[in-house]
Order: structure tokens, then C-alpha cells, then sequence
């Protein structure tokens, strides 16, 4: 992580990430980006509908393939590149027909190293296979959970799943939240790590920098009259008043409350529930 100087109260505590140690350098490829309009949160009538987002500065969308439709063409990364709309890095993959798209690269990837998406393709970083055919305790990521549907699963900076069984025709994947789920092994998924594994170490440092980013500011709601919020008002620092944390809308959320529907189209598919408030 880099550091920097205290020469003002908010450079004390900032970090970010060395991209010059990570990244490839260069310019991002034209034909794969495009502009995008910034929505601000709010609706077609000009409503608020997201809040906490708007401003920030101009970014240009960048076009990544999480189909992976090409099977049997081994591709190189050719660069290493940062995307603003996501906290993984991007690589530009050539393949051998000529073809270049974007896509999510895994840890430890090097400019020139290949992959292939192919179902005989071996288990090595970056190659991308149907899970049935991934061994117990490869971890995994940009996994569908239908086959052709996309990545769905595991694409943000250092996240993985880890596949725990094959139990045919299903296969059992640990996520992120420690949720272990069922998802079809005809489904497929990339061998690795998300790379850029220390976008959660960042320190903000101050407020102008979520500005930058598009993040508005946030209010607490116990700063808020009862009118605005349902942990709003009482004499001075009150407390919330009732057992569980709520939202705007007096929906349960947070501190280790259970927010999942009863009848979620797909809870037949989870095998073990995440744990929920703290982690020992």
C-alpha cells in the first residue's frame, strides 16, 4: 500500500494501492470502451431513487467479457489495466483468431502469461472450465450460475469461492460470505483469485476523495427527526428506540439480522446459511 506523508490532517491516515507496481502501464484499447451517462440516482422523473450517489469524476466505460463465448482459442494478456467501475484489475486478452476483449484477470497474472476456456482445458490460473470438472479445493472465480448466463459469482478485487464437494450434478462452492451453495456443474468458472487483493485495505482519508469517487455524503439517521428516519429524534444523544436496526423505510438491516426472504427462489440451493453478525 502506499502511504503518504502527513502534510495535512487528511494525508495522515490516506492509502492506496502502488498501481504502478500492479499495472502494465499504457492506454486503455478505444474500441473496447465507450462513454456512459452518469444517473446521479436518480430516475427517468428526475427522482431520487439510489441515494448517496452523484457527481464525480468523467469515466469511460470499459466493454468485459464475462461469457467467455470463445472456447477452445487460447488467448494472452497482452496489459494489465485499471478499470473505475470496478475494484478488479482488467486485462486485454488477444486471441489467436486476432479477437481482443477485456477481461477480469486472477492474481499473480503476468503480461504474456495465456489462458484457454475449453472443458479439457488443465486446472491452471486463468484457464476456465465447467465446474464439475474443477477438483476439490481449487478456488475459483467469474462463475456462472447457469451455464451460458455470464459470471455471476466472485468478481470483485480478492474475492474466490472455493469448491468444497461435487455432487453430481451439482457442485458445492463456499463463497465469499462463508455461504456454502449449490450451483449446477455444467455451469462454468476461471481457476484463481481475483486479482488486486489489497482494494480492501484503502483508507479514504477524507471526504473530498468520495466526492471523486461519485459517493454523496451520508446522513446517520439518529441525527434525523422522527419525521425522516425511524431512529430519528429524542433529547440529545437517544438511543434507536426499538431492538433492531432499520432502514429508511423501517426494513431490518445490518448487525447480524437476517434480511433474506423466507421464500427466495433460491435457498433449495444453499446447503450451509452464512454466518451472520460477528465473526470470531
Amino acid at each position: 500500500m502506499k502511504t503518504y506523508k502527513p502534510t495535512t490532517k487528511s494525508s495522515r491516515q490516506m492509502t492506496r494501492v502502488e498501481f504502478r507496481k500492479l499495472l502494465s502501464g499504457g492506454k486503455r484499447h478505444k474500441a473496447l470502451t465507450k462513454g456512459r451517462k452518469h444517473s446521479g440516482g436518480r430516475n427517468a422523473f428526475g427522482r431520487i431513487t439510489m441515494r448517496h450517489k452523484g457527481g464525480g469524476h468523467k469515466r469511460a466505460y470499459r466493454l468485459v467479457d464475462f461469457y467467455f463465448d470463445k472456447k477452445n482459442i487460447p488467448a494472452r494478456i497482452t496489459s494489465i489495466e485499471y478499470d473505475p467501475f470496478r475494484s478488479a484489475f482488467i486485462g486485454l486478452a488477444i486471441y489467436q483468431d486476432g479477437e481482443k476483449r477485456y477481461v477480469v484477470v486472477p492474481r499473480a497474472i503476468k503480461v504474456g502469461d495465456s489462458f484457454v476456456v475449453s472443458e479439457n482445458a488443465p486446472v491452471q490460473l486463468g484457464n476456465r472450465l465447467p465446474l464439475s470438472k474443477i477438483p476439490v479445493g481449487t478456488f475459483v472465480y467469474n462463475i456462472e450460475l447457469k451455464p451460458g448466463g455470464g459470471a455471476r459469482l466472485a468478481r470483485a478485487a480478492g474475492n474466490y469461492c472455493e469448491v468444497v464437494a461435487q455432487d453430481a450434478p451439482y457442485t458445492h462452492l463456499r463463497l465469499p460470505s462463508m455461504e456454502v451453495r449449490r450451483v449446477i456443474g455444467s455451469a462454468w468458472a476461471s481457476i484463481g483469485e481475483v486479482s488486486n487483493e489489497e482494494h480492501r485495505l484503502v483508507n479514504i482519508g477524507k471526504a473530498g476523495r468520495s466526492r471523486w469517487m461519485g459517493r454523496r455524503p451520508t446522513v446517520r439517521g439518529s441525527a434525523m427527526n422522527p419525521v425522516d428516519h425511524p431512529h430519528g429524534g429524542g433529547e440529545g444523544r437517544a438511543g434507536r428506540g426499538h431492538r433492531r436496526q432499520r432502514t429508511l423505510w423501517g426494513k431490518p438491516v445490518g448487525k447480524g439480522q437476517k434480511t433474506r426472504r423466507p421464500k427466495k427462489y433460491s435457498n433449495v440451493f444453499i446447503v450451509s446459511r452464512r454466518k451472520v453478525g460477528k465473526r470470531s
